[in-house]
């Protein structure tokens, strides 16, 4: 019998959880888990909570919440046997809109018992995960405006949650007003790249955004590499250009964005900046180091997105 932990963060997303998580327990002890629970006290317990698992040779941690708690709980599975389940909660769900996931609510309050049966029998998956200077990330990690809006946004009360995408777009254009973009050097690949930019964000996965823009539409979670978008600019008009060709695609072919597939990158300026990891605020400072881990977490995945492999396996 498999055993998994249902690590759930009561205070992710715009519902509360706590009461639906006994739910999950039936569709997977159907499928031979046994399950255990336990709630998260803060990113950092999330985080020892998945490594403490991974010692006592857990087979899957299923992370129930937003982006942010399932980066925690990726960072504490690193290079173990333990695989990653996540059943979004949160407020954004990115990871899991990727995978074709839908998120909980309390008016889809069944979307929790769905996702559980779709990775209650499904082989693991060994992904891509990357550091910036030294903390694990999942999906993105960026310097620039969205992280000056991240650092200034978070965390934020539940009654925002229900506005987030609004709340998220009007502090992006307040900070957008009053600061005008940093110089960078970027080094990645033995190439020095150079200029003023709005945004500096390397990903793991398709979309950015809050899920709206499919950045990267070629991306894969366990090939190695990850993209750097680097977006020019210093004005607020530039700002929104830039929003409106992500979310419509035209920014694969704008003169504005440029795409550079690293392994390792470093991101320099001689001011200092915000740095956002997995839409969570980390701490700034003049320099990102930033590198991947090429197959370093398993994950379970649904079967209809192992499309977002290079190596499934079957």
């Amino acid at each position: 019998m498999r055993k998994g932990l249902l690590l759930y963060n009561p205070a992710a997303g715009r519902f509360p959880v706590r009461r639906f998580v006994r739910g999950i327990i039936k569709p997977l002890k159907d499928a031979g888990w046994s399950v255990d629970i336990a709630e998260t006290l803060s990113g950092t317990h999330a985080t020892q909570t998945a490594h403490q698992a991974a010692q006592e040779k857990y087979d899957a941690v299923f992370a129930i919440g937003g982006d942010g708690t399932v980066g925690q709980v990726a960072s504490g599975l690193l290079h173990s046997n333990t695989a990653l389940g996540v059943l979004p909660a949160g407020t954004t769900n990115v990871w899991a809109l990727e995978q074709g996931q839908k998120p909980f609510s309390w008016f889809q309050w069944w979307n929790l018992r769905d996702n559980a049966k779709l990775l209650a029998d499904v082989t693991p998956q060994s992904v891509d995960v990357g550091v910036c200077n030294d903390r694990p990330f999942l999906l993105w990690a960026g310097v620039g405006l969205d992280a000056q809006t991240i650092n200034k946004i978070e965390p934020r009360p539940r009654l925002f949650k229900h506005v987030s995408v609004p709340h998220f777009f009007v502090t992006t254009v307040w900070e957008a007003t009053f600061w005008h973009g940093l110089d960078l050097r970027v080094y990645a690949e033995g190439k020095l790249v150079e200029g003023h930019y709005l945004v500096a964000v390397a990903t793991n996965i398709r979309h950015y955004a809050g899920g709206m823009s499919v950045i990267s539409p070629n991306a894969l979670l366990d090939d190695g590499e990850m993209d750097l978008w680097l977006l020019s600019g210093d004005s607020v008009a530039d700002a929104f250009r830039h929003f409106y060709e992500l979310i419509s695609g035209k920014h694969l072919a704008s003169e504005h964005a440029r795409c550079i597939p690293f392994h390792q990158v470093i991101i320099e300026s001689d001011a200092n900046f915000s740095i956002q990891v997995d839409g969570d605020p980390a701490l700034g400072g003049s320099k990102a180091e930033i590198k991947t881990l090429q197959r370093s977490l398993k994950v379970l995945m649904p079967k209809n997105a192992l499309y977002l492999l290079k190596h499934p396996q079957k």
